[in-house]
Order: structure tokens, then C-alpha cells, then sequence
């Protein structure tokens, strides 16, 4: 991986990237026409395990745009977003940033964790990635979806296919099968073409819908 600086932020990109992009180009004539459009963007990780998870929870069931509005303004309550001042902060001023009380809880939650040492951090870069998303959705408002979200966006890890995600699977129907619906079986068979890049092929799936890429 090579660290690069962003707005006083270390950011993380792939190394694995371009043989990733030469890979799916050969073996896949959507990824081989997509690729191409949007340059040497790429999967992002800032490097951060705790705001990853609770940019992750935040845009849970609403859309990119919104997720961000209201990022921004939970993000702005603390003068440093870490677990510690996330436990300091109101519930009414969570709720004033836009977040369900559902939502508050999550982030308590997710912040005692973290504050407790009760998850294993140091651990996640040397453990595979079912072992990591069982740890993390023991911890309330982390699903699989969630978890799947953290491997890709925080530990970059390349062959996750998230079958949940509702992007993905209507990135599949518009760019395989002409806007038709598509089942899970559907979709996995599409990915199968992928392996072992397919977290990089759901990040072009994604910005085949939305230009924008997603940061967590």
C-alpha cells in the first residue's frame, strides 16, 4: 500500500490496484468499458478503524448524499473525532446532526468498544476476513453489510463481494442485464468472473451509479 497526505489526512491506496484493473479488463467486457471512465481514482482507506465504522453506521439505510450531510455535522461535534469524545457528547446534539436515536446508540456502543479494549484492532490486519466481520458484528448496528464496508474501506481487503449492498446488486442489473432485477445467485455468479479482485469491481460497479466515490 502507498500512504500519500490529503487535507492534513493519511490516505491509503491499493497497491494492488492496477493488476487488479488489468485483471477484471481481460476477463470482464463491463469492467473492460468501465475502467477506462474514471481514471486513476481508487479505493480509499484514511486509516482510521473507529470513524471507518462510524461513517459506516451513519450512512446505514439512506442515501450517499444524505450520509454525507450528516457525517459533516456529527462529525463537527467533538474537536476530535475518537471514541472517548464520542462518549463525552449529548444525545441531543447528536440527534440535532441528523442521527435516529437507533443511530446514537450504534455510535455509543461502537465507542465503549473501542474505549474498552473489548475489540482486538491491533489484531485485524493479520486476521482473514470472516474472522474479522464475526468479531465485528457482535458489536450492536454492525451487520455483515457494515462489516463488509470496514474490509473494504479501512483494511482494503480485495476479494470482498457484498451481496447485501443494494448498489452492487442494481450495479449489476443495469450494467449486466439491462436494468432487469437480479437475484443473489444472479449476482454471484456475475462475480465469479472477478475473483480475486472483486472488492475493486464493486467499487466500479458503485461508481458506475454514482460518479462520486464513497469515503469512510
Amino acid at each position: 500500500m502507498a500512504a500519500i497526505k490529503k487535507e492534513a489526512i493519511t490516505v491509503v491506496t491499493p497497491a494492488y490496484w492496477a493488476d487488479a484493473c488489468a485483471h477484471l479488463s481481460k476477463r470482464d467486457r463491463v469492467m473492460k468499458r468501465l475502467i477506462p471512465r474514471f481514471g486513476d481514482a481508487c479505493l480509499e482507506s484514511r486509516g482510521d478503524a473507529f470513524v471507518t465504522l462510524a461513517r459506516s453506521i451513519v450512512g446505514q439505510q439512506i442515501s450517499v448524499k444524505a450520509a454525507q450531510s450528516v457525517w459533516n455535522k456529527f462529525e463537527a461535534l467533538p474537536r476530535r473525532l475518537t471514541p472517548a469524545n464520542v462518549l463525552k457528547l449529548k444525545v441531543d446534539d447528536m440527534r440535532a446532526a441528523g442521527l435516529s436515536a437507533r443511530k446514537v446508540e450504534y455510535l455509543v456502543d461502537l465507542a465503549l468498544n473501542f474505549d474498552s479494549g473489548r475489540i482486538h484492532a491491533d489484531q485485524w490486519q493479520s486476521m482473514d476476513d470472516e474472522d474479522i466481520i464475526a468479531e465485528l458484528i457482535a458489536i450492536r448496528g454492525i451487520g455483515r453489510w457494515t462489516a463488509e464496508m470496514f474490509l473494504m474501506f479501512h483494511l482494503l481487503r480485495p476479494n470482498v463481494l457484498p451481496l447485501d449492498d443494494a448498489g452492487l446488486i442494481k450495479g449489476i442489473s443495469v450494467n449486466y442485464f439491462s436494468g432487469e432485477p437480479v437475484s443473489r445467485v444472479e449476482a454471484r455468479e456475475v462475480a465469479e468472473a472477478w475473483a480475486p479482485w472483486r472488492s475493486v469491481a464493486t467499487w466500479y460497479m458503485w461508481r458506475s451509479l454514482e460518479p462520486t466515490p464513497v469515503a469512510y
